[in-house]
């Protein structure tokens, strides 16, 4: 008995954790019931929500616009975002940040960020040393980097959000670029955690575009490949994707539509901004060409004119998209000169020719990544602003061979849709059809180490080799593992790009470094000294490239086996209470299960060396990131690989605590043969089994490509972004204090020369009221700038306190025709109920004599209260506190509606009570739905039977109208439908029947 009990114990325990788990997760969701995306472009960004009652919105901003330009303008005490931060850039164009996207994980060498000084000379960008990047020095006092700018506007982007969902929102999914790199991607990261936002995944706008696309047309999705082109071409760049749709068989939820990046082609300096700079340009030149004898400056040179110039010219590209001509129209464009110019939509092109001519550049890099002919391309479809211009238009339908071009999507907010829709695919609170998304990796990553070899006895060389992790547009998010089997001592590898040869020269300098990071392990040696009687099995580094498309490196452990006896010893409590939890989430409790979880890693195929994406070990990685990995025990696991070459790994999911507890307790040692079937139970002695150990070694990273910000930098950015939010919060709550007290200062002293106010209040509370009003009025003029919210509060509470007497006067009068109408409506039909329920008769009364008599009585006082209320309000003067208040009339209604609601409900369930007889004296039939015993009814007996059988009863008797009955009291007749000419018949006498008896 005891032995049961022990066994039930880690069992309770068990419940009581999972109880405790999912009481977590719903107060975690009670949190998070909203998710919000952004998709992020270089001129604007559209933010979606997703929350209980509003499957998929677009948000509107304060503008009530559906698009907010991503422009923030910094000052020494106040910040702009949206259209406001626009309007500014004329005035202040050197506070005023656009385009800032560009600088993301870019150093100071980088070409974009001379691009960048060339565009917006206006702005000052200074050098940080630190991480050889660049800053903006908006004053002496104020810098700030591409970073906080961006940590900024994703701020702002949050704060929209929860006013339009009306509760807080700290998920979010976030759109960046398909050509963004890992230092791009980490620099968003850290940008969203300025923000205090967190980031579900980072999707590529593409991918979200695609899953946009696919999620509106699910039902025409098939097991037939669809193979869509995507054509983006927005403000900054130009991106070109082609997608695969099908429906696959999933382990969870069966058949499921699913879209595969296939190929990927971008430019990124191709856009509408390129144009439009053209255009202004353009424009300046006629400017100057305009005033060339005036000996006027250049217009270049002044920045508020080209600020101007660059606003003319954007909307002067849109307009030539449906016009062949435009003017181009400023006034008071520089010293007070108004400018005026025509533009025709063939200077455009002229202009933009060389744009035009890198149109077809990214469709065929698309087409040559994934592999594929213009022929397998069932339709092409336009996304982004800038494929707007007819003449882009023309060009990419000439390139892709097409009779037309598809616009059967909403090119502005398709990415903002699909990333709310991932967003809440992510998100606990929500619940959607599944839609598998497998994107690519555009650039290849692989390890670079180098290891001695001995060509000759004696003779040993350096051999340097490379393994690729990730091919170029293989799948993920996916896990790798890479295995080095000829170290014993601590040694150094590198994670650098791939081959990048599909870029030009000027795209790899933008590129930037290409070398990743360096890894350093520490404690390989020791690990080795530590077990020296195990055969080593490799050290193995664990690499993960998340849904973000960011790489990490999530351990380095060095593996160890040896062959051991079975011992026949009882398992630990620890060990029950981790099998009973594991079988409570299904799994199984065997020993042999349980080794296969925790030496998943080391069952899995081995991927080639130079994989490509259609290779099978690829395939499989994705299906066993996509899919629960099935343990397979029938199937003997592969050898050990001789060289060092990457292995696809399974997720973990909840391996890595059993992982750990393996690696502190190394003398528990776990049971079973690798991968083989479960052992029958016998008594006899078990062979020999596998015993592994697993030893963590220490990690460090040099970080190559571009550093992250130090944990004290961030820390301080952070609360930067927070002072700065206070700040404008206090602020908008002072002016909005002032605002408060100016709108009451006019509303009143209007009001004072109203007849309703007038008729309340004398000359001299009328002529105390508006003194106090004008020196509030002067006192905000000539101080109001220099006040505080508390002033401001105080100030406007002590003028309301002033007047509370007038509009308390002026109300009441509102109400009163309302409230006695009410009341004198009530009063009538309560009376006309009273008199009704006296009416009825007496052996039908439902309600009692105190019941009625407690409702007359409550009306008789509502009537004597009003009348004797009335009269003493009609002897006040109307400038005094009145005694007749609405509040009270409310109460008297109350309490006379409550008594004829309950009455109204007595009646409503009450029973009508049985009549005691009949004026005629005769005993009633029963009643129709009366039983067979109740009515006594007479069962002649069948052929055979005697009668004597059982004595028959006397037959009744039936009364005639005027005779007296015997010994009886008559019945009443009929009750529930019965008439009186049923009843007529029952008094009358008819002979009986046999049938009767």
């Amino acid at each position: 008995m005891a032995t049961t009990v022990r066994r039930q114990r880690p069992r309770k325990l068990a419940c009581w954790v999972l109880m405790a788990v999912l009481l977590a997760d719903l107060l975690a969701l009670s949190d998070t019931l909203a998710v919000m995306s952004v998709d992020l472009g270089s001129e604007s960004m559209k933010v979606a929500i997703v929350k209980p009652g509003v499957p998929m919105e677009i948000v509107l901003n304060k503008e009530s616009r559906r698009k907010t330009p991503v422009t923030v303008t910094l000052k020494e005490n106040e910040r702009f975002f949206g259209d406001s931060a626009a309007a500014m850039a004329i005035k202040n164009p050197k506070a005023t940040l656009r385009y800032f996207q560009h600088l993301l994980g870019k150093q100071a060498d980088n070409p974009h960020v001379a691009l960048y000084r060339a565009r917006f000379p206006e702005h000052e960008l200074n050098f940080d040393p630190q991480r050889q990047t660049v800053y903006f020095q908006i004053s002496p006092q104020l810098r700030f980097s591409p970073e906080e700018v961006l940590g900024m506007v994703l701020n702002y982007s949050r704060s929209l959000a929860e006013d339009f969902a009306e509760q807080p929102i700290k998920d979010a999914v976030i759109t960046v670029p398909a050509f963004f790199n890992q230092a791009e991607r980490r620099a968003v990261l850290q940008a969203a955690q300025m923000a205090g936002l967190k980031v579900l995944q980072l999707i590529n706008d593409n991918t979200a575009t695609a899953l946009s696309y696919g999620v509106f047309r699910r039902k025409d999705i098939n097991t037939t490949a669809q193979n869509i082109m995507f054509y983006d071409m927005g403000s900054g760049s130009t991106v070109c994707t082609i997608v695969t749709y099908q429906t696959v068989k999933t382990k969870e939820a069966g058949m499921q539509p699913q879209l595969q990046i296939r190929g990927v082609g971008f430019d990124r300096t191709l856009g509408g901004l390129e144009m439009e700079l053209r255009l202004r340009e353009h424009l300046a030149g006629l400017f100057n060409e305009q005033r060339k004898g005036q000996r006027a400056k250049d217009v270049r040179e002044n920045p508020r004119a080209m600020a101007k110039l660059l606003r003319e010219a954007n909307r002067l590209k849109t307009v030539l998209s449906a016009n062949a001509d435009h003017m181009a129209q400023i006034e008071g464009l520089m010293d007070d000169v108004d400018f005026k110019a025509k533009v025709t939509r063939v200077e455009f092109e002229e202009l933009c020719a060389d744009l035009f001519e890198r149109v077809p550049g990214p469709v065929q890099q698309a087409l040559q990544s994934a592999e594929m002919s213009l022929d397998e391309i069932e339709q092409v479809i336009l996304v982004g602003g800038a494929t707007r211009v007819p003449k882009v238009q023309e060009v990419l339908l000439k390139a892709v061979g097409k009779e037309e071009l598809g616009k059967n999507i909403n090119a502005d907010e398709a990415a903002a849709m699909g990333a709310v829709y991932q967003a809440a695919a992510l998100s606990k609170a929500f619940k959607v059809k599944p839609f598998v998304v497998r994107d690519a990796v555009v650039y290849p990553i692989l390890v670079e180490f180098t290891r001695e070899v001995e060509d000759e006895p004696g003779v040993r060389s350096l051999k340097h080799n490379k393994r690729v992790l990730f091919s170029r547009m293989g799948p993920y998010p996916q896990r790798k593992v890479i295995t080095f089997n000829r170290y014993s001592h601590d040694f150094n590898f590198h994670i650098n790009y791939g081959d990048l040869g599909f870029l030009g020269p000027e795209d790899l300098r933008v590129f930037g470094s290409q070398n990743l990071t360096t890894v350093k392990l520490k404690g390989v040696g020791e690990s080795f000294k530590k077990y020296p009687d195990y055969e080593s099995k490799g050290i193995k580094a664990h690499f993960n490239l998340d849904e973000s498309g960011v790489l990490s490196l999530d351990r380095v452990e060095s593996v160890f086996e040896t062959l051991v006896e079975d011992s026949p010893e009882e398992e630990s409590t620890l060990t029950k209470l981790g099998n009973t939890i594991s079988s409570l989430f299904g799994g199984s409790t065997t020993p042999d299960t349980k080794e296969n979880a925790t030496d998943a890693v080391q069952e899995e195929e081995e991927s080639p060396a130079e994989g490509s994406k259609d290779e099978p070990g690829e395939q499989a990685e994705l299906k066993e990131e996509a899919e629960p990995p099935v343990e397979d025990t029938s199937q003997i696991p592969p050898p050990e690989p001789k060289e060092d070459t990457p292995e696809g790994e399974k997720p973990p999911e909840k391996e890595s605590g059993d992982k750990s507890e393996a690696q502190k307790s190394s003398e528990k040692a776990e049971a079973g043969p690798e991968g083989g079937p479960p052992a029958p139970e016998e008594k006899k002695q078990k062979p020999a089994r596998k015993q592994r150990m697993v030893e963590e070694i220490g990690v460090e990273l040099v970080v190559l490509d571009l550093p992250d910000l130090p944990e004290d930098e961030l820390a301080r950015s952070v609360q930067k972004l927070e002072d700065l939010t206070l700040r404008d919060l206090e602020k908008q709550e002072r002016e909005k204090a002032a605002n408060s007290l100016e709108a009451f200062i006019f509303e009143t002293q209007d009001k004072l020369y109203q007849p309703e106010y007038q008729e309340v209040s004398t000359e001299e509370q009328r002529e105390e009221i508006s003194g106090k009003l004008s020196a509030a009025s002067t006192w905000l003029e000539d101080e109001g700038f220099g006040a505080t919210t508390v002033m401001l509060k105080e100030k406007l509470a002590e003028l309301r306190k002033l007047c509370q007497g007038l509009f308390f006067r002026v109300e009441e009068r509102r109400k009163w025709p309302e409230r006695l109408s009410a009341l004198d409506n009530l009063l009538n039909h309560s009376s006309m109920f009273l008199k009704g329920a006296r009416l009825i008769p007496e052996m039908d009364q439902i309600f009692t004599e105190v019941e009625m008599t407690t409702l007359e009585k409550v009306i008789n006082e509502t009537w004597a209260w009003k009348n004797a209320t009335m009269a003493e309000q009609a002897k006040l003067p109307a400038t005094e506190k009145p005694v007749l208040l609405s509040k009270d009339i409310e109460a008297k209604m109350m309490a006379l509606d409550r008594e004829v609601q309950y009455l109204l409900n007595k009646a409503k369930f009450a029973k009508p009570r049985p009549r005691p007889r009949d004026k005629n004296g005769t005993r009633t039939e029963p009643p129709l739905n009366a039983s067979a015993s109740d009515q006594g009814e007479k069962v002649i007996p069948p052929a055979g039977h005697t009668e004597d059988a059982k004595p028959i009863s006397e037959p009744e008797k039936v009364e005639t109208p005027g005779s007296e009955p015997e010994d009886t009291e008559p019945l009443e007749l009929g009750g529930p439908g019965v008439d009186s000419e049923q009843k007529q018949k029952a008094g009358q006498k008819r002979p009986l029947k046999n049938d009767e008896l």
